[in-house]
């Protein structure tokens, strides 16, 4: 090997080796604040300095008073702490975020191993309803479904998790198909072993790296539909705090207390930012291509 192939064969090493470690610390840096926000979620009412819903209308708060040493982030159009609302209002976008993610796997998990391993009309069928529903926007049919079940919290986790579906059925359903070709599933069914066994002790447990990706991915992507659904008033109903409804509340007040619309704004793109640094991190670690 020549003096130049050797360098540039080091040098493209190296940059590879760069480029993992940055990807890495980015998904270290969205752990972490991933982490804080499930942890504010968790302790809201202990984080929380007001309650949510309470007006101040001393002289220390008021009506859209700006952010202050007693409300640091300001006050809301009825006198309400924005920063209390803030953190309450990660409480509502984790709780719709994490169940609509674990509604979508409930449901897409068993319809792709049975679809994938089974094949046949089934598999036909899934993947003909598959194409339809994933050749729409997905909140459109997100709002669609959110409106015909009516505006609430439940009703808009329920939309969001099932519009998951497809995606995620897809995704599983070819993980499944690819693994039923590999030899030590050909061997358990050659050794004659029942089918739920070989699904759920020889195909599901390797589907695992596919299915810790699959969550980093459609959790912000959950959190931010949760938001768009109460900004537009299909989600979490007021007075409850909620980022979207922060949001809507705030559009008549842009010019005069412009932090009502900045501070929730700020909150959902730098949630959805963590989780995806953090998803991207994970499957940076878990692909074995990665770390050539």
């Amino acid at each position: 090997m020549s003096a130049d192939g050797a360098f540039a064969r080091v040098t493209t090493a190296r940059a590879s080796y760069y480029r993992l470690v940055s990807k890495r610390g980015s998904a270290f840096l969205g752990a972490g604040f991933a982490m804080a926000v499930v942890l504010i979620a968790v302790l809201a009412p202990l984080l929380a300095p007001f309650a949510p819903a309470v007006s101040d209308f001393s002289p220390l708060g008021g009506v859209a008073a700006a952010p202050s040493r007693v409300h640091f982030l300001g006050t809301d159009e009825l006198a309400r702490d924005v920063l209390s609302r803030l953190i309450w209002g990660a409480r509502a976008s984790m709780e719709a975020g994490v169940f609509a993610t674990l509604l979508s796997f409930a449901i897409a998990i068993p319809l792709g191993l049975s679809s994938g391993f089974y094949r046949g009309i089934l598999d036909s069928v899934l993947m003909r309803i598959t194409d339809t529903i994933l050749a729409f926007p997905f909140l459109i049919i997100a709002v669609g479904l959110a409106a015909i079940l009516g505006p609430s919290i439940t009703n808009a986790t329920l939309a969001i998790g099932i519009v998951q579906v497809p995606k995620l059925l897809r995704i599983s359903r070819g993980e499944v198909m690819g693994l039923r070709e590999e030899s030590f599933v050909e061997a358990a069914i050659a050794d004659g072993a029942p089918d739920p066994s070989i699904l759920f002790r020889h195909i599901l447990p390797n589907t695992l790296n596919m299915i810790v990706v699959q969550a980093t991915v459609i959790l912000p992507a959950a959190i931010l539909a949760e938001a768009t659904l109460s900004f537009l008033g299909l989600g979490v109903q007021p007075p409850t705090p909620s980022w979207g409804v922060m949001l809507t509340t705030a559009q008549p007040y842009l010019h005069q207390a412009p932090w009502l619309a900045i501070f929730p704004g700020v909150a959902i793109v730098a949630t959805v930012l963590a989780f995806n640094l953090l998803g991207e991190g994970i499957r940076v670690a878990l692909d074995p291509r990665s770390a050539r």
